[in-house]
């Protein structure tokens, strides 16, 4: 059985310590892949010592070595490249050096799923402004991931970000652009492609007929054009020409009430829509988050492999105090297994 990567994320922040609260709490589930922690060897014996565990760590060749290792050994692979003296950055601190090792990761982990060796990848949380100071060229790993999936020559494939828990999903037009970049953004084709790829890969996750549900822009949707027209020239197009192609899209909603029309919380309160199409990041984001972080999962809609992550960041403010919740790492963890199966 191919091992699920989970890549260490920065460093400096909790992604190393709650992705061995995870291993540790998960990797023993009945039928759940090997997992194969990928970064910097310091690095994930510190995060042992951080998550206040006893596990010795075995240093593998390459990812598949997975498979052999001893119960309750802590299974990592550190790929060719990364920085050297990296357990020796400060914790909680904006580091050029975690941002370069992360992106070093994450393309290592890429490469070796790409090439049929990983079940899927599982990312633990990175930091922006390291990435920056690296010289890193991607605001986050949706984009960067799109451009490790895209082959020599040719066209990226259109991806999505999707934010999930068990009561609500949400997939988003726009992402990591200033909100008025958005307004920009938000086209007919960015949205039609948005409910296009939410359709297909809610079928591969097992939903024969998605429900979707698309949120408009502007207060209560525009309201016929009398708040912003957006809903009238762009989205309403959109949603037509999903439905013209067999998609069962519904909308555009006023955002600030269809996440509860969605929210699928039985007996009391079954949802409506299996997902929702949000505009702009805080939009759709927010409400997912609300309902609880510890077990939100992000997951990269339109890739050509599996991806997820815990849907929070580094908290440098807890980094080594044994406070971080590997909650959502779990989870992560365990979408990650259930969407590979598929």
């Amino acid at each position: 059985m191919l091992p699920l990567l989970i890549t260490q994320g920065d460093a400096c922040g909790i992604g190393p310590e709650i992705a061995v609260a995870a291993w540790a709490a998960e990797h023993a589930a009945p039928g759940l892949p090997p997992l194969c922690l990928v970064g910097d060897v310091a690095v994930w014996r510190r995060a042992v010592q951080w998550a206040g565990l006893d596990l010795p760590v075995a240093v593998l060749d390459a990812p598949g070595e997975a498979a052999a290792v001893p119960p309750r050994c802590l299974p990592v692979w550190q790929p060719p490249g990364l920085p050297a003296d990296l357990a020796a950055e400060p914790p909680g601190r904006i580091s050029a050096k975690a941002g370069a090792a992360a992106a070093r990761c994450i393309e290592a982990a890429v490469a070796r799923v790409l090439a049929g060796e990983g079940a899927g990848l599982v990312t633990a949380p990175i930091h922006k402004e390291a990435l920056h100071a690296a010289g890193v060229p991607f605001p986050g790993h949706t984009e960067m991931l799109q451009a490790l999936a895209t082959p020599p020559g040719a066209a990226p494939p259109p991806v999505r970000m999707m934010l999930a828990n068990e009561e609500l999903r949400t997939v988003l037009v726009t992402i990591h652009v200033s909100l008025r970049r958005a307004l920009d953004l938000v086209t007919a084709q960015a949205v039609l492609e948005t409910v296009r790829i939410t359709q297909a890969s809610l079928r591969r996750f097992g939903i024969a007929s998605p429900r979707i549900a698309v949120a408009g822009l502007n207060p209560h949707a525009g309201e016929g054009g009398l708040f912003g027209d957006e809903e009238l020239r762009e989205i309403a197009p959109a949603i037509a020409a999903a439905r013209a192609e067999g998609i069962d899209a519904q909308g555009p909603f006023a955002p600030d009430t269809v996440f509860m029309r969605a929210r699928h919380a039985p007996p009391a309160h079954p949802g409506e829509f299996d997902a929702v199409v949000a505009m702009t990041h805080d939009h759709g984001l927010i409400p997912v988050k609300y309902l609880g972080v510890e077990q939100g999962v992000n997951v990269t809609l339109g890739l050509p492999f599996v991806r997820t992550s815990p849907d929070h960041g580094t908290a440098f403010d807890i980094v080594g105090q044994r406070r971080a919740d590997a909650s959502s790492m779990r989870a992560a963890l365990r979408m990650a297994w259930q969407l590979s199966r598929g």
